[in-house]
């Protein structure tokens, strides 16, 4: 692979920093989540089904969140709808190291959640809309790679932080967000394709109701059938798995501070995942690495379900993370090439608000199938079926979009 071929050239450099650091941010406060309810567990004598609540509040959250900055985007900028909800889930973070009750944590991890959600489409259409055809889907799904730092970030933080100072210190980490959100204020601006419709009067003419409607129309209903299934089983998978990985681990019989070490070295295979995806995209086409990173990604979870030895649970680990994350990169960068400027936003969070239905579900269900004591194997084969249904949407409802220009 020639890294000079998805490198990208010094503007779309900076735009890629900028949008990729706040998703770095919003990596590192999910990331942090799974720790944390390993820690809380211990800590709160938290029942399991508590701590698939505590793990799916922030999807739901994240579910009012895109939809609603999605229609906002629409109508009034990508800039200005990404800095609020930027500050919206650091602010929400950092009080959440203040909470000394349950009902008061997942409160404020439904705030955080809700910035959290809305963020993620809204970058991804602005960066998708600032770029060339011929780099677009490379350059979003470089974007998706800042949450595989964040995650990262994120192990490293409960590995070196949580044990030693508490899990109100890794809140504390995530508040630090809302001083970049000033950076970002001089750093981006609105697309031009965006400014342009806003100048001809064409951007801010559709109701609420007529954006939701123009989704689902005619040109692009069999689009948007396809993304809502695969929102919905890439979300549901990742969630319910990710979430759940220290404590997984632990029910395997590893100690806390030993299972986040495990899952450090499962995260870093997240970035080759990406890289390997932002090479393809381009090459083969966005169906092409979304259907063979997602069969990858049913497979791996099938092989560390039923993982039997230290050695193939780490292997397997690093396999669902590689290709799991190669197939959320394809997803990013496909879902805003589908929709026309004026409902674009719109159609990505929607699509990503419907999926976070399946990030509700996820971390919940295994709560209460491990309470029942039903084994992981068997979890995690729900999760090998679900992502292939995925696959099999995108293999016959997609339609390809490489190389062609955004519509207005």
């Amino acid at each position: 692979m020639n890294t000079a071929e998805i490198a990208p050239k010094p503007k779309q450099r900076k735009l890629l920093m900028s949008a990729g650091l706040s998703w770095m941010f919003d990596a590192m406060d999910v990331g942090i989540i799974s720790f944390i309810a390993a820690a809380l567990a211990a800590e709160w004598s938290l029942t399991p089904q508590q701590t698939g609540f505590f793990t799916s509040i922030n999807s739901v959250g994240m579910a009012f969140g895109a939809a609603i900055a999605g229609i906002m985007a629409d109508k009034y900028g990508r800039k200005a709808v990404l800095l609020w909800t930027l500050l919206i889930f650091s602010i929400a973070s950092g009080l959440s190291a203040a909470a000394t009750g349950f009902a008061v944590l997942c409160l404020l991890r439904f705030v955080a959640g809700f910035g959290l959600g809305g963020e993620l489409p809204v970058a991804s259409t602005l960066v998708s809309e600032s770029v060339a055809a011929k780099d677009r889907g490379r350059m979003v799904v470089l974007l998706e790679s800042f949450w595989a730092a964040g995650w990262i970030l994120s192990a490293l933080i409960a590995y070196f932080v949580i044990p030693k100072f508490g899990w109100q210190a890794a809140f504390l980490i995530g508040a630090v967000p809302a001083l970049y959100a000033l950076y970002l204020r001089k750093s981006i601006q609105d697309p031009p394709r965006f400014t342009q419709n806003i100048a001809g009067g064409r951007q801010k003419k559709l109701s609420v109701r007529e954006r939701f409607v123009s989704v689902w129309a005619g040109p692009h209903r069999r689009s948007t059938i396809m993304l809502w299934i695969l929102w919905f089983t890439v979300v549901f998978s990742y969630y319910g798995m990710f979430l759940w990985l220290p404590n997984v681990m632990m029910l395997k019989g590893f100690s806390l501070v030993k299972s986040f070490e495990y899952v450090l070295i499962m995260t870093l295979a997240q970035l080759p995942g990406y890289f390997t995806a932002a090479y393809f995209i381009e090459k083969f086409g966005r169906k092409f690495v979304l259907v063979v990173y997602l069969l990858l990604t049913a497979a791996s979870a099938a092989w560390f379900g039923n993982a039997t030895s230290e050695g193939m649970l780490i292997a397997a680990g690093i396999c669902l993370s590689f290709f799991n994350l190669g197939a959320w990169g394809g997803m990013y960068a496909y879902t805003p090439e589908l929709y026309p400027t004026r409902v674009r936003s719109t159609g990505v969070g929607l699509a990503a608000s419907f999926g976070r239905v399946g990030g509700i579900i996820g971390p919940y269900l295994v709560g209460m199938l491990v309470a029942r004591q039903v084994s992981i194997g068997a979890i995690f084969w729900i999760f090998f079926i679900t992502i292939l249904v995925g696959a099999v949407a995108v293999l016959l409802l997609g339609s390809e979009t490489k190389g062609k220009e955004l519509t207005d």
